[in-house]
């Protein structure tokens, strides 16, 4: 994704992730979601959840060290949103149903025109009063390896006047490590432990520039746990 965002937005239509037909949805995955977590099928905590308002536009910026992050974070929520998740997840047996009737935005990695794209389907989405979930990195971020935040959820929350929560998630990377850093190990480790941390919004009307804001996400997301 890039700062191309600039032309001003038309409000189209409420996006179906919003809509009556996904909540139900979004309602019976999380209730098997929390099943699965009581059941300790996959072990998963969530911390200050409460600082996400209960409606209203808002922006959920997280770290991103899985392919199920999404699914993770989405489920952490108590009300319905709307995520942007590599196109190729759209694939997975299971995960591909989850995010499809989660309505999910997929953006293809190197291609502009479909972070655009994925960008201006969020600003609408906040436009109708939504949540959106947005990973700044990118891409999936292997352990030890460090990579600059892309300014998209900066830009939208300029753009739209709309807080981010800093999210950092903890845990997903060893319950589902990449190929090459498993070592003859499990492919899918259930003894792991999966955290969701929330921190304090941070609002546009603070900061001087998306820049400004863009560091101290940065800052906050990697500053919690």
């Amino acid at each position: 994704m890039n700062d191309d965002f600039d032309a001003p937005l038309t409000p189209g239509p409420r996006p179906a992730g919003l809509g009556f037909r996904a909540g139900l949805w979004t309602r019976f995955i999380r209730r098997i979601l929390r099943i699965i977590a009581a059941l300790k099928i996959v072990r998963v905590r969530v911390v200050n959840r409460d600082v996400v308002p209960s409606s209203g536009p808002v922006i959920l910026a997280s770290n991103h060290i899985s392919m199920l992050d999404g699914v993770f974070l989405w489920g952490a929520l108590r009300r319905r949103a709307q995520a942007i998740a590599m196109a190729e997840l759209w694939k997975w047996p299971i995960v591909g149903f989850l995010i499809t009737k989660g309505d999910f935005i997929p953006v293809r990695r190197g291609d502009s025109a479909s972070g655009n794209d994925a960008l201006t389907r969020m600003e609408n989405a906040l436009h109708h009063g939504g949540a959106v979930i947005i990973f700044p990195e990118g891409r999936v971020v292997p352990p030890g390896e460090s990579v600059r935040f892309k300014p998209g959820a900066a830009v939208l929350a300029f753009r739209t006047r709309t807080p981010i929560i800093p999210v950092r998630i903890v845990g997903s990377n060893e319950l589902l490590p990449l190929k090459k850093f498993r070592k003859g190990g499990k492919s899918f480790d259930r003894s792991k432990r999966v955290t969701v941390y929330f921190g304090k919004p941070l609002d546009p009307e603070d900061y001087a520039t998306p820049g400004d804001l863009l560091r101290d996400l940065r800052w906050s997301v990697y500053a919690l746990g």
